[in-house]
């Protein structure tokens, strides 16, 4: 027991209360992992409100083994402290902690010895003293600033620990002075990040750089600053007057002094204090001499201010108000520049949710401008009338009072939201609440804020404590402002009202010309129709009227908010439309009575104006506003200048043009690149129109003629309308469609021109050019130069000096060939090739010792033994024609010239004996003076070479060999080399002997004759050492292959990855990109990764987990990379270091899943590539020329060098992961989020680089109540854990706000640094070789231009890595690839319309920190996060720009379901865009042209997709009205009308459309661009064998479905996909539920369309263009009925299939209920597949019920062909049949019923029931046969016709879901929905359970899915049999921790999992 004598309180008894009780409730929070993971230690489990005393727990485990009582004591202080904060143990998880604490205190109390002193006071201060001398004390001179920091931590805690054992009588003063140093020291020693900024002693290399040391006595300039008063309050109560009441409080640079000022945080500043340090750092040594560097540059500052203020500017000037960033004459202007960057810095650094406001932050931040300006010069306070104080305020004064007060607002608003269920008008987004700081009212909130004013005058009370956390609240709601989001598809032609306007003028001229009696294009110079054409004035007209309709209707919200002018003009817009609609009619009215023709009206204008009619004139004035906009159209810059001016003539012109908002001004393009995409543009209309009109137009146009001209009275129904006019109804069902062909054909033409556009442009870009190894190999002798050119940094201008070509081309290699084997080496770690591939593309470091250049030994293959045949076989005497031949191959030539020289060094380097050296020296003379006299085939024997090459091959080999028998090694190596010397003196050479004696003769002479006799054999004397030495082994290496090495070679790599990664790298030196800057140039950039709950690192268990198929991940891996297993155990086999097999196999796995490792593994290449080249400069040219890896250096010299790399590296390169819960998964019971908590800590001390920010939830008591407080937290790997750097403490939770992404990635972003931010997801890659281009793609942002823009966003190039799993991956690659290269590429340019679509774009940071962050938010309308990043960049003046010299991998969803997920979230994504203030802006903000642009890659995309859908329902309910009403056979009888095929062509661009051959096109160019046209070809073929279209067309409805729910319903939500390996069957029940709604149910009433048009009416079966058209809707309905059958593996296995039968019927029996989730019960699913209706406006209800009611039409026009009917057309037949309809859901409803009441009670009663209406039914059945002349055929076709009714009768009941409860009968509608989803399953499954009778189906089916896994031998049929051989899990081989369990036994193992 601790020692208590003296203390304050009584530790023992407080202990003893605790051992007296009984706790027999156990720890719910297990400490220890799963095996494969290491225990969580008790300091990281400390429940949140007990945070604290986490790191006295942390300093007990330190101390633990040095000194255990200690330990012990530290953990009872911990265990006392938490009692205090904590005595109920009311806390959530405290009562556990406290009890596990209490029983580890138990064990520990007998346990822990004394080891210093008998007593615990003396212990503690014993070692206490200890600890100090020995780590402390001197530690600031030997330690690093990260080790004192710890060390300080510690030694703070003991001093903390000890004064509660130890009395304070007992303290000696030495103690006490130790404890005043120590604290001191911790002072100065924090855990820091980048820089340890008051660190003294041992500084890293970072802090010595200059200019980090310039930026940093920049900050630190105080001088003449007021320093801060601390108001101190009277200690005692005599003492008031004469206590001083304030004092100074000291600051130790500019952010210091602001923090005192305003209150902000210390984390806070402290992180902002660095990102400032390393922007001024970074920018300032730029291009700058390092030569006396001691201050910062005149115009550092300046610039950063510029960029930071741009924004601020603009909103000063935006709202005419002056600017507070002002300059007083004779002030220290960096000073004062420095104090508002460091202002703006520390205000976005603590605002949370309010970053992605940036106006707010800009009132904000020029409200506390104004403040500093007063403090600093002593200003007056504006309404007080008071002088500005500086008085100091606390921590958290400007979170409390500035910035929590705004997160109240928006935390409302979010209430409102009601978790996205909430209409958006009915709450105000980000968006809305950062608009209000568009106006002047802002100011009205006044400073400091005025919490009664309009914006925190919410209308929600203060919430109930009956009131849930989610409900929305109540009272009257605030407007939104400047624009509402309202559920509608008037958007889209409110956002895009040109295009429309443009394509209906257009379709109405077509129409008029084509309805001409010459129906050709010249008509319309015919005076007639001209006049009829110039009706499209009128058109347009009520166009307009109706859209500025719409800006009434659709902005009605928001009117309260907007401003007088902006009302005034929307009403002035109404009027305005208004008149002209009426001026143009009355005109066009008029103009009828004096036809003018074309002639006449051009020249008699000018003379004879009176006479004109009154249209023209109206017409020449309606269009005078357009003349305008033509004419700033082609003046960009005139419209920018105009657009951003203040000038109020011009303010008043634009405010007529466009509404005046703060963005989306001036983004027009220069002249250059609005000529492109016009021209673009135009081309395509062009080809459009003519399509259109030749096409769909023109040939319908005489059938229609006809048709208004027959009449038809012979109607086979009841005709409502039997004497419309010109047959209106058969005029619509045929013009509807083609109607809708013609505005959707427009996406088509898009599709083909950007196609055929991005293949020339990427053509241009040199893509493709090399892409095959036999294309490297060619082109090989120029990378090492363009590697120089586009790599390597280059000699400033006056430094280059004259060399010579040879000495450039040894340079380029040198530079080269360290790049290029770094690169080789890391596809070596990551298992893509093998150590034989390796050495073969390996290129030495050194070419000094040769005279050639060496090539890598992949280039020489076969040049040696080929050489050796051509020498033996040679037959002429003449040494030239020999020679000659050699040279003609250049890589032949280098090869036999380096094989001499390296073997000549080789053998001298081993000999000992100098004697042997001086004949190995002759022969060589020998043969170089032959050589230079012509002579070398006279004296020397070329058939000699095939036996001395054999003996060299044998020689190398054992040189490469390790024995440890090092005499027998000699020995062996000895006879070789004499075999060797033998043959080359006796076979090769002629006078070898005689060379021989005459060496014999010289040494008899030089020794005496007993010498001479003692005298060894020669060439027994070597340097077996040499053997040893790296550089000489490999040469040995390089040496053999190149003897040995035959054609095999130029195959190498094999791996297809490697082969594609190394063609691309070479290929992207040739194309253009701009010039590697040095490392200290370049821009400095930061990566964010955000991550949730995916996979870190898969376990042990998730390996070897069998899935229902018997496969676990591990072999399914073996089998699709068989190579890259194989190699993984080679590696491992050769390691020389000890590892852990299990983690080995662990990692293995992880990096070829997607999952948060490979992404770290991935993003770290960035640090490793600067590394390399920050060594290749640092050593210059020596180093570069030799090999710097292993340049001779002192260790002092070493480890100076090793850390100047990583300053500048640290100083350029930062990488952080937002993992949003890690403090959570840190303290979680879960065993799946404490492996993950465990993993990411892996990382981070895996990559000490690595930094994770999270956010940190707390409990904590505030005025007596336990609450939540949130931080954003910063950590780092540390010695063992991970350590604290910065904690900002939040308003509130932050994620509760916004979307879950955004909101992640924004809490994390004040921990980036740099000017360059990419954002990278979880499913990506990088590659170690594109690492090394980042900093010539970060030039792109500094790049000269042609517009005024520089680019804000950079897009890069991403390749699909998951595309060899299955075809649908494959599907998935080939689509995803086509988008982010020639589609990306298009839009870039020439479009000008690329936005940001996710990953892994570079952001400007600074650009957009300061406009919103790099992602929008809001609720629902920002689900597809990253796209509106993009347009609020392109709204701000942004340019965005793509790249396609670098790539990213990327990983895609594999399975069906997964796909159909992400595709409905892409669909909901884009349904909100459609409603959202971005696209409405940008739509109205674009010029014509560009707007095109956008509505065509954005949303029209998938207006364009529903459309296609909407046509095949349009003609088939055309063709459905025509057939039942009998008008089709009317029509028939006319022969002209039968053999015309007009509509069958104009239908034939949907089927296009629909069958998916659109995504095909842009697939195969780029194919055929980057791998060959032949190998597009071939993957076309191959794709639509594996039904790609099928795949293609499902997706088609997918989008179809979910875009047009969301617009019409919302319902919008995140759908995670999973990441993981997609190899099990989905069951039928999944995918029922999953394709029910979106596919099923519309297939099915296609299906039914067709049954009914193929039955009752005639078809052309003669045209087959018809049939084409009707083929391409069963297609359709076959697809959407089936594609998930077809592509989910095993569906037609029998077992499976049965399976799925039982386990669907479970699923339909099941009841739902409260907490029945859908999965289990049909009733919780189909309650939740109405949830769009519950939530949706009357509005949706009512058009849900109109749309239901078109299966009426079924039962009304069946009924009227029935034999029963006898062709009787009166209504009564009708009515008739409701009464059957009706009749039958009765008696379903009595049969319901009686189940209910009777079948358990009164069994017989039931059955007595039943049998009456069965024999009921039997007896009318038998009256209608045998009395009205019922048939068979009646029946079937009284199925089709009233099961639609009863569909209709269900979707309308639903819609009315409320009325019905209210009235019971919502069960009936509900057993009504069961018995319909039982019937539309049966019919689905049918098909699947009668195919899945036949074996050959089941294999059919894997080899379409898994074709290209077979290609590579992946064996299929044995991952989905399940057979596999157990004994080759490596998992059951590998129990060791070390290389016990041999990974080569695995490679032996029966299942040849180790090879193919």
């Amino acid at each position: 027991m601790a020692s208590t004598s003296g203390s304050k309180s009584d530790p023992g008894g407080l202990r003893r209360t605790f051992s007296s009780r009984t706790m027999t409730r156990q720890p719910t929070r297990p400490v220890f992992l799963s095996n494969d993971e290491k225990p969580v230690v008790d300091s990281e489990l400390v429940p949140s409100s007990l945070a604290s005393i986490a790191p006295i727990l942390r300093v007990a485990n330190e101390i633990q083994d040095e000194n255990p009582r200690v330990a012990y004591l530290c953990r009872f202080h911990a265990f006392e402290k938490a009692h205090k904060m904590d005595p109920t143990s009311s806390g959530r998880g405290v009562r556990q902690f406290k009890t596990y604490l209490l029983h580890q205190l138990e064990k520990e109390e007998q346990e822990a010895e004394h080891k210093l002193s008998h007593r615990d006071p003396k212990e503690i201060q014993l070692f206490f003293h200890q600890f100090y001398d020995k780590n402390v004390k001197e530690g600031e001179y030997s330690k690093k600033p990260e080790e004192m920091a710890k060390v300080c931590q510690i030694a703070s805690v003991l001093y903390q620990v000890l004064k509660t054992v130890v009395p304070p009588s007992m303290i000696n003063p030495q103690t006490k002075q130790i404890a005043e140093d120590v604290e001191t020291k911790r002072s100065q020693y924090t855990h820091y990040n980048i820089l340890p900024l008051y660190a003294v002693g041992v500084k890293p290399a970072i802090m010595e750089l200059p200019e980090i040391k310039a930026a940093l006595q920049a900050l630190c300039n105080v001088d003449n600053l007021p320093m801060p008063r601390i108001h101190l309050k009277p200690t005692g109560p005599g003492d008031g007057a004469a206590a001083a009441t304030e004092r100074i409080k000291p600051v130790s640079d500019i952010l210091d002094w602001i923090s005192s000022v305003f209150g902000f945080q210390k984390g806070n500043v402290s992180n902002q204090r660095e990102h400032l340090i390393l922007l001024l750092a970074n920018m300032d040594v730029r291009r700058k001499n390092l030569q006396s560097y001691n201050e910062l540059d005149m115009d550092t500052v300046p610039k950063l201010m510029d960029k930071i203020f741009k924004n601020y500017r603009s909103w000063c000037h935006y709202l005419h108000c002056t600017s507070n960033l002002r300059f007083p004459d004779r002030s220290d202007n960096q000073q004062l520049q420095l104090i508002y960057i460091a202002l703006y810095l520390l205000i976005w650094g603590e605002a949370s949710n309010i970053r992605f406001m940036p106006e707010c932050l800009c009132y904000i931040f020029h409200r506390m401008a104004y403040e500093v300006f007063g403090i600093l010069f002593s200003n007056v306070h504006p309404v007080t009338g008071e002088s500005y104080t500086n008085e100091a305020r606390d921590d958290e004064y400007f979170l409390r009072t500035v910035i929590t007060p705004i997160y109240e607002v928006l935390q409302k608003e979010a209430k409102r939201n009601m978790l996205g269920k909430a209409s958006h008008s009915s709450w105000r987004n980000y968006d809305d609440l950062n608009e209000y700081f568009w106006s002047k009212r802002c100011f009205s909130l006044e400073w400091p804020m005025n919490k009664k004013s309009d914006f925190f005058r919410h209308s929600d009370a203060v919430q109930s404590p009956h009131e849930r956390p989610n409900q929305a609240a109540g009272g009257r709601r605030k407007p939104k402002t400047n624009f509402v989001e309202v559920r509608t598809f008037w958007h889209l032609y409110r956002s895009f009202d040109r295009m429309w306007i443009f394509f209906i003028l257009a379709f109405q001229a077509m129409v008029i010309v084509a309805w001409s009696p010459s129906g050709s294009l010249a008509a319309i110079f015919d005076e007639d129709v001209f006049k009829n054409v110039l009706t499209i004035f009128i058109t347009s007209a009520f166009l307009n009227f109706l859209q500025a309709t719409l800006d009434i209707i659709l902005s009605w919200n928001a009117w309260k908010s907007l401003k007088c002018t902006q009302i005034v003009r929307y009403l002035l817009k109404f009027a305005v439309a208004a008149a002209w609609v009426v001026v143009l009619l009355i005109g066009y009215s008029s103009s009828v009575q004096n036809p003018t023709g074309l002639v006449k009206f051009f020249n008699s204008w000018a003379g004879n104006w009176q006479n004109q009619p009154f249209y023209n004139y109206a017409i020449a004035l309606y269009l005078l506003p357009n003349i305008l906009a033509a004419v700033l159209f082609l003046l960009p810059p005139m419209r920018r200048r105009m657009e951003k001016s203040n000038l109020r003539i011009v303010t008043l012109v634009m405010w007529w043009a466009q509404p005046k908002l703060y963005i989306g001004r001036g983004m027009h393009e220069d002249m250059f690149s609005l000529f492109k995409y016009t021209m673009f543009w135009i081309m395509l209309l062009i080809s459009k129109l003519a399509f259109s009109f030749y096409v769909e137009i023109s040939p319908l146009v005489g059938p229609t003629k006809l048709i208004m001209e027959m009449p038809i009275t012979n109607y086979q129904w009841h005709e409502f309308f039997p004497h419309a006019k010109y047959n209106i109804g058969v005029v619509i069902a045929i013009w509807t469609p083609i109607v809708l062909v013609y505005f959707l054909d427009a996406q088509m033409w898009y599709a083909i021109f950007s196609t055929l556009f991005g293949g020339i442009h990427g053509a241009f870009s040199h893509l493709g050019e090399i892409r095959t190894l036999g294309m490297l190999r060619s082109r090989f002798e120029s990378v090492p130069t363009a590697f120089s050119r586009r790599l390597v940094p280059s000699v400033a201008k006056g430094a280059k000096t004259r060399e010579t070509d040879e000495v450039i081309i040894r340079k380029n290699i040198a530079n080269f060939s360290h790049v290029w084997n770094e690169i080789i080496e890391s596809m070596r770690l990551e298992d893509l090739i093998n150590n034989r591939d390796r050495d073969l593309l390996l290129v030495p470091y050194n070419s000094n010792s040769v005279s050639v250049v060496q090539w890598p030994p992949f280039l020489l293959a076969s040049k040696i033994p080929i050489a050796l045949d051509m020498a033996k076989d040679f037959k002429g005497k003449d040494d030239e024609d020999l020679f000659r031949k050699i040279r003609n191959d250049e890589y032949m030539y280098s090869a036999v010239i380096e094989c001499y020289e390296t073997l000549r060094d080789i053998i001298q380097s081993l000999l000992e004996d100098e004697e042997d050296r001086k004949i190995v020296r002759q022969i060589c003379d020998d043969v170089e003076k032959s050589i230079g006299e012509k002579k070398f085939l006279n004296n020397f024997r070329m058939s000699g070479l095939p036996s001395l090459s054999e003996r060299l091959e044998k020689f190398l080999k054992l040189l490469q060999r390790e024995e440890d028998d090092v005499e027998n090694f000699k020995r062996q190596l000895i006879n070789v080399l004499q075999d060797i010397m033998e043959i080359i003196t006796q076979d090769v050479m002629i006078n070898g002997h005689d060379m021989l004696a005459a060496t014999h003769y010289h040494l008899q002479r030089h020794t005496d004759v007993e010498n001479a006799k003692k005298e060894p054999q020669r060439f027994e004397k070597i340097n077996i050492n040499q053997t040893l030495n790296k550089s000489w082994r490999d040469k040995v290496v390089r040496l053999h292959l190149l003897l040995t090495v035959k054609e095999s070679a130029i195959n190498v790599p094999q791996n297809l990855d490697a082969r594609r990664r190394i063609t691309f790298f070479a290929n992207s030196l040739f194309m253009n990109m701009p010039v590697a800057p040095k490392v200290r140039d370049m821009l400095s950039f930061s990566v964010l990764t955000p991550y949730y709950k995916e996979d870190v690192l898969y376990s042990d268990e998730e390996l070897t987990l069998e899935n229902e198929d018997g496969i676990t991940i591990l072999f399914y891996l073996q089998k699709i990379y068989p190579d890259e297993w194989t190699n993984f155990l080679q590696r491992l086999k050769d390691s020389k270091q000890e590892y852990n097999f299990k983690d080995e196999l662990r990692q293995w796995v992880s990096f070829r899943g997607q999952t948060l490792s490979r992404t770290v593994r991935g993003m770290m290449y960035y640090k490793q590539a600067l590394e390399v080249q920050c060594s290749l400069e640092l050593s210059g040219e020596n180093g570069i020329l030799g090999d710097f890896l292993t340049m001779e250096l002192s260790e002092e010299e070493q480890k100076a060098f090793y850390d100047r790399t990583q300053a500048l590296t640290d100083l350029k390169f930062t990488y952080v992961v937002s993992c949003q819960i890690y403090g959570a998964q840190k303290k979680s019971n879960d065993k799946r989020e404490q492996s993950c908590y465990n993993n990411i800590l892996k990382l981070m001390l895996m990559y000490p680089s690595l930094r994770v920010a999270y956010i940190d939830e707390r409990e904590e008591t505030v005025h007596g109540k336990s609450q939540k407080t949130y931080y954003s937290v910063l950590v780092k790997g540390g010695e063992k854990l991970d350590e604290e750097i910065y904690r900002i403490k939040l308003p509130g939770d932050p994620t509760i706000i916004g979307e879950g992404k955004p909101e992640n990635q924004n809490h994390a972003l004040i921990f980036t640094r740099g000017e360059a931010l990419q954002t990278i997801d979880m499913n990506q890659d990088n590659y170690f070789e594109e690492a090394f281009k980042m900093r010539n793609v970060l030039e792109e942002f500094l790049k000269p231009r042609r517009g005024q823009r520089k680019p804000t966003i950079l897009g890069l190039r991403e390749h699909i890595f998951t595309g060899s799993v299955s075809s649908l991956a494959w599907f998935m690659s080939n689509q995803e690839t086509s988008f982010v290269t020639i589609g990306q590429r298009i839009l870039a340019n020439p479009l000008r319309v690329r936005f940001h679509y996710g990953h892994p774009d570079i952001f400007d940071r600074i650009f957009h920190i300061t406009r919103g962050g790099i992602s929008k938010a809001s609720k629902i309308i920002n689900l597809s996060e990253d796209i509106f990043a993009g347009f609020n960049s392109t709204l701000r003046g942004g340019l965005i720009t793509h790249h396609e010299y670098i790539q990213v991998g990327k990983g895609r969803d594999v399975g069906m379901n997964q796909i159909s997920l992400f595709e409905a979230k892409v669909a909901n994504g884009n349904g909100e865009q459609t409603l959202s203030r971005d696209v409405y802006r940008l739509g109205r903000r674009f010029d014509f042209y560009r707007m095109l642009s956008f509505y065509f890659t954005t949303v029209g995309f998938y207006f364009s997709s529903m459309v296609t859908v909407l046509t095949v329902y349009v003609f088939l309910y055309g063709r459905l009205y025509m057939v039942m009403s009998g008008v089709e056979r009317e029509i028939l009888e006319n022969p002209y009308i039968h053999q015309t095929k007009a509509l069958e062509q104009a239908l034939t661009s949907q089927s296009i459309i629909q069958l998916g051959l659109l995504l095909v096109l842009p697939m195969v160019m780029e194919i055929g661009l980057e791998k060959g046209f032949r190998t597009a070809l071939g993957d076309f073929i191959i794709m639509q064998l594996q039904l790609a279209s099928v795949f293609f067309t499902f997706q088609l409805g997918t989008k179809a479905h979910y875009y047009g729910r969301t617009i019409l319903h919302g319902g919008s939500k995140y759908r995670a996909t999973g990441r993981g390996f997609v190899v099990f069957h989905a069951k039928f029940a999944d995918n029922y539920r999953m394709y029910s709604r979106s596919h099923f149910v519309k297939g099915l009433e296609l299906f039914i369309l067709l049954i009914v048009y193929e039955v009752y009416g005639e078809s052309y079966r003669s045209s087959s263009l018809y049939f084409f058209i009707t083929y391409s809707m069963w297609f359709l309905v076959a697809s959407w009925l089936f594609a998930p059958f077809v592509f989910n593996p095993s569906s037609f296995d029998w077992q499976k299939t049965v399976d799925d039968w039982t386990d669907w019927k479970r699923w339909m029996g099941n009841r739902g209920g409260i907490g029945i989730r859908p999965e289990k019960s049909w009733e919780s699913w189909w309650d939740e597949e109405q949830e769009h209706l519950k939530h949706t406006n009357i509005r949706g209800k009512v058009l849900e019920i109109l749309l239901a009611c078109r299966f009426f039409i079924y039962q009304y026009g069946i009924v009227y062909h029935l034999d029963i009917a006898h062709h009787s057309k009166s209504l009564l037949v009708y009515g008739l049949s409701w009464m059957v309809m009706l009749t039958v859901l009765l008696v379903l409803k009595m049969v319901s019923m009686g189940r209910r009441r009777f079948g358990t009670d009164f069994q017989l009663m039931f059955r007595i029931l039943k049998a009456l209406l069965f024999l009921g039914f039997m007896s009318v059945m038998a009256v209608l046969f045998v009395v009205c002349g019922l048939t068979i055929s009646d029946l079937f076709a009284a199925i089709i016709a009233f099961l639609p009714t009863g569909w209709a009768i269900l979707l309308i009941g639903q819609a009315w879901r409320v009325p019905l409860k209210w009235l019971g009968l919502w069960e009936s509608i509900k057993e009504l929905g069961r018995a319909y989803e039982y019937v539309m399953g049966l019919i689905i499954f049918a098909p699947v359970a009668i195919l899945s009778w036949f074996p050959f189906v089941s294999e059919f089916q894997a080899r379409l899915l898994f074709n290209q896994a077979f290609s590579r031998g992946l064996q299929i049929s044995m991952i989905l049999a399940g057979r596999k051989d157990k004994n080759a899990d490596p998992m059951t081989l590998a129990g060791s921790k070390d290389k016990t369990a041999d990974p080569m036994i695995l490679a032996g193992s029966k299942d040849k999992t180790a090879g193919h």
